[in-house]
């Protein structure tokens, strides 16, 4: 019996959840639904006599439900108490109790909300004076007192950090703590001084101003309204001077401090106390984590996750940014956190690592379980939660389930709108199983609100659960056309909410019905939520939501804007700035366009001064006329409305010491490598920076080894990161072996590699990708060659890369011919037909899988030669040199290939003159692409053509056309081929010449044109003499003698001259004119002449030896010496002109004579001699009559009178005679 029971049950929960399983759905109000409570008191409602009660009941419902309340069990009618009312549409109670003493209205109350579709209920809520819960808890617990306790004095050195503890008494809940002095004044707090969570007061570094003697630790205890206060802690900070004199006075004039100041040092911290701790927070909880460091000068705290971002809207900071807090915490809120202490001395690092345990229920219970067990042994718990509302449509199934814990165990009652079930109407379509009512194949009319109450001896708790059996079409709650904006490399939510019965289907699409969604980067949330992982700008666009049901279909247009991120390009940089002067804080942002970008500048982390010192630009904050109180911290923090980007720097004040030089370097490389996040295509990196060397980190380079397709050693770079990151998302290919490192870069260069991480395997999937640069192409009449660039190792994404290669005529809507092929990037299709145009896919294919369907592309099977020659083919004679040629382009099916071009030849027959020979060479003429008419250039005029046509493709010519002929027109002739001048005469000569060998037409004649040429070239008057076209010579008479004549010989056509063939010639000299030119010479005038010249010379000659011989001195012969008169001085034999002049006394033979053999000479004889004058040849005269004889050599007579060693001086009788001519 029993095991029949539990098949029959676990068949209805097998139905239940093969049929309809809701989640929490919130009803649109404008449809019917029963009541839901909305907001109610706590169980146990203490008063507060100050106040008036007032116990919470508000619902929800369509109808607005009714309320009414019982108190100890029984009706409360609120009308018959007037100092009762309840608030309008609310079920809320408000007791005066200024007038009537608070006793009166202890008691259990329950409130209930009911329209005509059901009936719930409230908790019991214990309303009672603070007095009872104060016994309770003193019984349970005892008195929440501080322990009696002396506490000394603190005196401490100036610098040094200090922790005041307050250590309150424990209390449930737990007591809030604060510090206040004497006067119930807050004690101020700041980056420097600072309450840690337990209530724990921290000094980073005292300053003379900490000293009081009345911090005091305050515990507030919520339900008691009561203040415990601890005893006042006196501390005394004294600088090194003073530290020695006041000792005495605390410590026995014990000197306990050095006698060094403090010095300012990096930060340490003093909470966490270790590197690396852990933290365990319940889902649905807060997470709170602090950092509390020490240092001087004061350390700045940050925050930052390792593996990943902090959540925005969930994240603040507290308490000087020293205390991280995330409220509503998740799973991925799981993962590394690092805090970070930084002065100017250095930085100092602590990581938290936080794991999220259980869901929203399961925090529930853990706490429940440590906090009832602890004080109530063990009241009930929910297991899996509260039961949740449910919806159904006609005919659908469903469950709602009430589970809990409890020691004892507890036991469960459900009740149905607000009546025991055993008491309720029967419904055939309830089952009620323990812990569970099964619904299956309901109706309209079925709506209701069951109660499920589970208590124990320790406790209880009662939960509403209403069934509303609804037929709605869908809707979307959405608001339509809602404009969502996200920053770029951030993740994107749109929402659908929607509300359906049955419940919708939702579908999202973009752009249109037609653009489907990657589910890589893609993901649709269960609530119809829209999840873009990695926004990025191409995602920017309209999105259509769908909701559909059997009912209808529904549809809400969203809008994503994706933004640039707001980076501060240009960070503020530390200075050092002497006092007096003037100091700038550049901060350049860049941000997206379209937002409204708001800067705000900081001074430690506070506003800046009200000063008009403080001049803050659009980029930039200036400070003129520097203060030592100007020294700190500031901080440009860019806003939009969707992100905030900050920098910061320090300024330190000087006197007139600048601050030391410092040293920038290289930096270290990163440590610590971490993966996490590791997902199929994507892990999560993570390192820590090394030092940076005085030189800000300006950026991460991040590489990838691939060991299962390359040797080790081959690195790739594969991303970028900021500088501020220690993290990043890394995008990966599936069957990959990677192996990661970090290089950190600054504005020294780049550091050596980190240490490689661990090597993390992508598993393999199918190819994403398909093979670029498809070609289809034939290299013979009848193939296809189809060929594509492979993927590479990394594009494989798998082992087994092979490729289906598909082909078919296009248009022919034939099927795909598919094959495949491996290790080889082309296949080669035979027996296709010629020139075919074929569409070709080449798909990628491995072991897992194949690649999306990879798109068309087109080629041509192989070309083979034309089978046809152009038509309609005419030449068209321009003029004697150019012609025109027509014809009608082949049709492209007959050229049977990619067309080329084409070829006209044509060639010379022959000239039409009669004497001109054949020709037969060919010239062709090549036109590229499709033409229809061609110019042939260059032709010979009065010639006979021939021609023809061919169309060529990428394999050859096809066949010429038809040849044609044509003639071109006379034209001008050549040269005539020959011109000689021949029987030159004195006054005539004759020409001879030969026709031209480029006749280009009928020759109608020849015209001769001459002129003389004088000696310095000029022409001459010019003659014209036109001959017959059968003349081939011609004399020309009554021509100058000894002239030189140029001669032009032209031929001529109809169509004009042509050009001429020249000649120059030269007539002979007359012989009587020669022979008078000779007789001149031997005239008798002449004769005369020449001998009176003789005569002359002789005489002058005498003279002059007679006044050498009479042995005197010319009276001026000193003079003669110098300036001898050149036209006395001897003949020289070289070059015919007078010698040297010189007397006996010189005792120097005369130049040109000869010493006699005896070796003396008379003094009396005379020293002076004659240059021999020689005779030159017969004299003559020119044809203008002038003399152009000339002297020359020595005499011949003279030679054979005195022979050639004659020592006696030369007669003038002899020197005469050699002058004078032959007769």
């Amino acid at each position: 019996m029993v095991r029949r029971r539990m098949m029959a049950r676990a068949r209805l929960l097998m139905l239940v959840l093969l049929g309809h399983l809701a989640n929490a759905v919130e009803v649109p109000l404008d449809l019917a639904q029963p009541p839901t409570i909305t907001h109610q008191s706590p169980k146990d409602y203490i008063i507060d006599p100050r106040e008036s009660i007032v116990i919470h009941c508000d619902a929800k419902g369509k109808p607005h439900p009714s309320f009414s309340w019982t108190r100890n069990g029984s009706h409360f009618d609120v009308e018959q108490h007037a100092n009762v009312h309840m608030k309008s549409h609310s079920g809320t109670l408000v007791v005066d109790i200024s007038r009537e003493r608070a006793e009166h209205y202890e008691g259990v109350y329950q409130c209930t909300a009911r329209n005509k579709h059901g009936t719930a209920v409230s908790n019991n809520i214990v309303v009672r004076q603070p007095l009872e819960f104060s016994i309770l808890r003193a019984l349970l617990k005892g008195s929440p007192l501080w322990s009696k306790e002396k506490i000394k004095p603190i005196v401490i050195q100036e610098g040094v950090s200090l922790k005041l503890p307050c250590r309150p008494p424990a209390g449930f809940p737990p007591p809030i703590v604060f510090w206040m002095d004497n006067n119930f004044q807050r004690l101020p707090q700041s980056n420097r001084v600072s309450q840690s969570l337990n209530g724990d007061l921290y000094f980073s570094n005292v300053l003379r101003e900490d000293s009081r003697n009345d911090y005091i630790c305050y515990a507030r205890f919520p339900h008691t309204q009561t203040i415990q206060q601890k005893q006042p802690i006196t501390v005394k900070v004294l600088d090194l001077d003073a530290i020695n004199d006041t000792m005495a006075a605390f410590y026995n004039d014990t000197d306990l401090f050095s006698e060094e100041p403090v010095d300012e040092r990096r930060p340490t911290f003093l909470i966490p106390a270790v590197p690396s701790s852990s933290k365990m927070v319940l889902r649905g909880h807060v997470l709170e984590m602090e950092c509390i460091a020490e240092g001087l000068p004061t350390p700045d705290i940050s925050w930052a996750k390792v593996s990943g971002e902090l959540p925005a809207t969930r994240t603040s900071f507290l308490h000087y940014h020293k205390t991280l807090r995330v409220v509503n915490v998740s799973e991925a809120d799981a993962g590394e956190y690092r805090c970070t202490a930084r002065n100017r001395h250095g930085t100092a690092h602590r990581t938290v690592h936080v794991t999220i345990k259980g869901g929203s229920s399961f925090s529930l219970t853990l706490a429940r379980m440590f906090i009832l067990r602890l004080l109530f042994a063990a009241a009930p718990y929910w297991i899996n939660g509260a039961p949740r509302n449910l919806v159904l449509a006609p005919g659908e199934n469903g469950v709602v389930t009430c589970r809990a814990s409890g020691t004892p165990k507890p036991s469960i009652r459900w009740a149905m709108n607000g009546i025991p079930i055993d008491n309720s109407p029967k419904d055939p379509s309830r089952n009620v199983e323990d812990d569970s009512i099964i619904f299956s194949d309901v109706q309209m009319g079925s709506s209701a609100v069951y109660q499920c109450n589970i208590s124990n001896e320790y406790g209880y708790l009662l939960a509403n659960a209403f069934v509303n059996v609804l037929s709605e079409p869908p809707r979307v709650l959405t608001p339509a056309n809602k404009v969502y904006q996200v920053i770029k490399n951030h993740p994107a939510l749109m929402d659908c909410a929607s509300f359906g019965s049955p419940v919708p289907q939702i579908t999202w699409f973009k752009d249109s019905r037609f653009g489907t969604l990657d589910a890589e980067t893609h993901n649709v949330h269960d609530n119809g939520t829209l999840e873009i992982h990695v926004a990025q700008s191409r995602n920017s666009g309209k999105y259509t939501c769908v909701a559909q049901n059997s009912l209808g279909i529904y549809e809400n247009h969203v809008h994503l804007e994706v933004k640039e991120a707001t980076r501060i390009l240009k960070q503020p940089e530390y200075r050092v700035i002497q006092r007096g002067r003037s100091v700038a804080f550049e901060c350049k942002v860049k941000h997206d366009p379209s937002l409204v970008p708001t800067m705000t500048w900081l001074k430690d982390h506070g506003e800046l001064p009200d000063d008009e010192r403080f001049i803050v630009d659009s980029d930039s904050l200036t400070i003129t006329d520097v203060t030592e109180g100007d020294a700190g911290v500031y901080t440009c923090i860019m806003n939009t409305t969707l992100d905030h980007d900050s920098a910061s720097a320090e300024l330190t004040v000087v006197e007139v010491t600048p601050r030391p030089t410092v040293v920038n370097e290289r930096p270290e490389p990163p440590t610590d490598l971490e993966l996490t996040d590791q997902k199929k295509r994507s892990v999560q990196l993570t390192w820590i920076p090394g030092d940076e060397h005085n030189s800000p980190i300006q950026k991460f380079v991040i590489q990838f080894e691939d060991t299962l397709h390359h040797h080790r050693g081959h690195w790739h770079n594969l991303t970028e990161v900021s500088g501020s990151k220690t993290t990043a998302h890394l995008k990966l290919s599936p069957y990959v072996h990677y192996t990661f490192r970090v290089l950190a870069v600054n504005s020294m260069g780049v550091s050596q590699p980190s240490l490689p991480s661990k090597v993390f395997k992508t598993d393999a999937a199918a190819p994403d990708e398909n093979p670029a640069d498809v070609h289809g192409f034939g290299t013979e009449h009848d193939n296809l060659v189809i060929s594509w660039k492979p993927l590479s190792g990394l594009q494989a994404n798998g082992p087994g890369l092979h490729y289906r290669v598909m082909w078919r005529q296009k248009m022919m809507d034939s099927e795909w011919t598919a094959v495949t092929v491996a290790n080889n990037s082309k296949f080669v299709v035979s027996g296709t037909p010629t020139f075919v145009p074929y569409e070709i896919k080449v798909q990628a294919v491995n072991d897992y899988g194949a690649a999306p369907d990879p798109p068309v592309a087109h080629g041509y099977s192989g070309e083979d030669l034309p089978v046809s020659a152009p038509d309609s083919v005419q030449a068209y004679v321009l003029n004697s040199t150019l012609a025109e040629v027509h014809w009608v382009p082949v049709p492209p099916k007959l050229i049977r290939g990619y067309l080329k071009g084409y070829h006209v030849y044509y060639w010379r027959e022959r000239s039409l003159h009669k004497n001109n020979p054949h020709h037969t060479e060919k010239q062709i003429l090549t036109l590229n692409g499709n033409h229809s008419h061609a110019k042939l250039p260059g032709l010979h005029p009065f010639s006979l053509y021939s021609f023809n046509v061919r169309v060529y493709n990428g394999k050859g010519e096809g066949p010429p056309s038809a040849t044609q002929q044509f003639e071109t027109p006379e034209g001008v002739p050549g040269a005539p081929s020959s011109l000689t001048v021949t029987n030159t005469n004195v006054d005539s000569l004759s020409l001879d010449w030969k026709p031209p060998h480029e006749r280009n037409g009928v020759l109608t004649g020849y015209t001769l044109k001459y002129q003389p040429v004088n000696s310095s070239n000029e022409l001459g008057p010019e003659e014209e003499l036109a001959l017959a076209a059968n003349e081939t010579s011609v004399t020309l008479l009554n021509l100058k003698y000894s002239t030189r004549y140029k001669f032009y010989l032209n031929a001529k056509t109809h169509k004009g001259v042509g050009p001429a063939v020249t000649q120059e010639a030269l007539t002979i000299m007359d012989e009587a004119v020669a022979s008078r030119q000779v007789d001149i010479a031997t005239q008798g005038w002449f004769i005369g002449l020449m001998c009176a010249i003789a005569l002359l010379i002789l005489i002058l000659l005498i003279i002059c030896f007679i006044q050498r011989n009479k042995g005197g001195k010319y009276p001026v012969k000193e003079k003669e010496d110098a300036h001898t008169d050149p036209e006395f001085q001897p003949m020289k034999d070289e070059d015919c002109t007078f010698g040297e002049y010189s007397d006996n006394e010189d005792h120097k033979p005369l130049k040109g004579s000869r010493t006699p053999s005896s070796g003396t000479v008379k003094r009396d004889d005379s020293d002076d001699s004659l240059v021999d004058y020689g005779e030159g040849g017969d004299g003559q005269f020119n044809e203008d009559g002038s003399f152009i004889g000339q002297y020359s050599g020595k005499s011949a007579s003279r030679d054979a009178v005195e022979g050639p060693e004659s020592s006696e001086a030369p007669s003038p009788i002899n020197a005469m005679n050699s002058l004078l001519p032959a007769f």
